[in-house]
């Protein structure tokens, strides 16, 4: 019999692994053609080295040997439940792809295409029949991994015999696809050479459904290859949403067909350089990203932040300011709203997605002149609104509105329900925790059921630098550095959570701010390896995490940067990736940035 070997990546969960044991079996029976070496049973390889055996079994059963580092596949982020098995497939590029069920032709020609362009791989692909059924292929069959599984779950299984995956959704054999792709990236598969897989049982899902990067263009922009390039490395860590700050204070990056002023005046300049070169994404720019990022299963999340944070389009349509020279629009005017709502129709339009960020934070940056402004005040009275945050409340509980008119749900920072205003009513908005320094803010969200995304600033912002010899970044209280990334979120919201609403938070995010990134270097400097320990904060269990087993994974992921020339922080050897320099502020620099 063969000697199986678990990884003991701490107990899994029943949600972890969807009673491992039963699913396995399932998943066992589903293949019989599957064979180990020496012909024993799949179900049986599975049913003796799953770490959910029945209690009675596992007080006759050995410890499990924990793998060394070379045994561990580099698959990132780690998997739930993940066993290995002794022996190895011998893959060579002639093995066919094999296909039954609902969405598996799709995924097989994916799968094809993808060694093709990737390996120089060609693999045939037909449909699974009797006439090959036996022979040694990789096999995709449409499978529920459970009652209760999500779109996102898949399992993947690898034997003496060949492979197989299994999936109900497209997203689930996508992203087993991805998590092959980083196996074969580690053996260096190529059209001529054999490279041999280790035996291995994966069964896969997802701990947070939002599993988030924002993108700051407003402040520095960097184009339409930059973006595709960033998606292509968030699918290969299973990220699944973009968040992409298109407005600000320093440029309005988005066209706006009814009013061409917000990128011909307010999508000139950037953070560093306010006289810089105008540059925005077309309309036509936009659905090309968007249609990108759905092939890879990401959802595109357009933020078009309001009532603050405003000065490029009060740059533009300088009628519509409310306050601090431009920071804000003016909430008392029937025109600013009549303004927003023909820019979220047409932002609606260019999104199929289901959300839209209006932003909503610092507010305070610039209303004070709503005091003393005749129109808001006027409107105020109008209105029986006390003050300017009684006014700010209105003016997001309106535009939230227009927002859920245009039948997407509105996110909106955590700003939105702060204080003792008037509440937002927690389904009509989702909110971003982003103030670490107030931790009672998110206790009170969650008290409320509020659904959340969890993206403080410690340690979630990566325009804080990341080593202690760097200098082109931030500080506040300390930095972001790998290991604070990856011990997120559990390190950052125990005892924060009240009892059962942890299911409000929906995940968690990586925001880059880009003041100090200028340019594709900064760029890919600033955000890679800490986005892959936050993809496997986002995807794996806390109990599934090991600091010290993802330390030994990271070196290939790095590899795959540099197979990818994307520039990057070695944090192995600091000296190797030296630090690119940020830009500084040239005079007339926008406020507040």
């Amino acid at each position: 019999m063969l000697g199986m070997r678990t990884i003991q990546r701490s107990r899994p969960t029943p949600r972890a692994v969807r009673s491992v044991v039963s699913q396995n079996a399932n998943f066992a029976r589903t293949l019989p053609f599957l064979r180990t070496a020496d012909g024993v049973s799949l179900l049986l390889f599975i049913a003796i080295s799953s770490v959910a055996a029945p209690a009675a079994a596992a007080t006759k059963a050995k410890p499990p040997t924990i793998l060394s580092t070379h045994d561990v596949p580099g698959i990132i982020p780690a998997p739930a439940n993940l066993v290995r098995g002794e022996g190895k497939f011998e893959w060579i590029a002639v093995v066919p792809i094999l296909w039954h069920g609902e969405n598996t032709k799709e995924a097989a020609a994916l799968l094809a295409a993808t060694l093709k362009s990737r390996y120089g791989v060609n693999c045939k692909t037909a449909a699974l029949d009797n006439s090959n059924d036996r022979s040694k292929a990789i096999r995709l069959t449409a499978n529920r991994m459970s009652a209760t599984a999500s779109e996102e779950d898949y399992g993947l299984t690898i034997t003496t015999n060949g492979m197989s995956i299994e999936a109900h959704h497209p997203a689930g054999f996508f992203y087993a696809i991805e998590s092959l792709l980083q196996l074969f990236d580690a053996q260096k598969v190529s059209a001529t050479k054999t490279v041999s897989l280790p035996v291995v049982r994966i069964y896969d899902a997802p701990r947070f459904i939002w599993r988030g990067m924002m993108l700051d263009e407003s402040r520095h922009f960097f184009g339409t290859k930059a973006v595709k390039e960033l998606l292509d490395v968030m699918a290969y860590l299973k990220l699944n949403r973009f968040h992409w700050h298109l407005t600000d204070e320093p440029g309005w990056r988005i066209e706006i067909k009814k009013y061409p002023k917000l990128t011909e005046i307010g999508g000139q300049g950037n953070w560093s350089n306010p006289a810089g070169p105008r540059n925005f994404y077309t309309q036509d720019d936009i659905r090309e990203i968007v249609t990108y990022a759905a092939a890879r299963h990401i959802t595109v999340i357009p933020e078009i932040d309001m009532p603050g944070h405003a000065t490029a389009a009060c740059r533009a349509y300088p009628q519509l300011s409310g306050g601090g020279v431009g920071f804000t629009f003016n909430p008392g005017m029937e025109e600013t709203y009549r303004f927003l709502e023909d820019v979220l129709l047409e932002v609606a339009k260019l999104f199929p997605g289901p959300y839209i960020h209006i932003g909503g934070d610092e507010v305070s940056f610039g209303n004070k002149q709503w005091s003393t402004n005749p129109t808001t005040m006027k409107f105020m009275k109008e209105h029986e609104l006390a003050n300017a945050a009684e006014l700010e409340h209105y003016f997001m509980r309106r535009m939230l509105g227009v927002v859920k008119k245009l039948g997407k749900m509105p996110i909106g920072w955590d700003d939105v329900a702060a204080g003792d205003v008037p509440a937002i009513v927690p389904g009509d908005v989702t909110l971003m925790w982003w103030h670490h320094e107030k931790p009672k803010r998110l206790t009170q969200l969650l008290e409320k059921s509020y659904n959340v995304i969890l993206s403080p600033r410690h340690p979630s912002y990566f325009d804080f630098i990341q080593h202690d010899s760097h200098t082109q970044g931030r500080r506040w209280d300390g930095f972001n550095d790998l290991g604070r990334v990856y011990d997120f979120p559990d390190s950052v919201t125990q005892g924060l959570i009240p009892p059962g609403k942890d299911r409000n938070i929906l995940g968690i995010e990586a925001c880059l701010w880009t003041e100090r990134v200028q340019n594709r270097d900064r760029l890919g400097f600033m955000l890679f390896p800490r986005l892959a320990a936050m993809a496997e904060s986002a995807w794996t269990l806390a109990e599934a995490k090991n600091k010290s087993q993802f330390l030994d994974r990271l070196p290939g992921f790095l590899r795959e940067l540099d197979r990818r020339s994307i520039p990057h922080f070695n944090p192995f050897d600091p000296q190797k990736t030296p630090e690119p320099v940020g830009p500084e502020k040239k005079a007339g620099g926008t406020a507040n940035g």
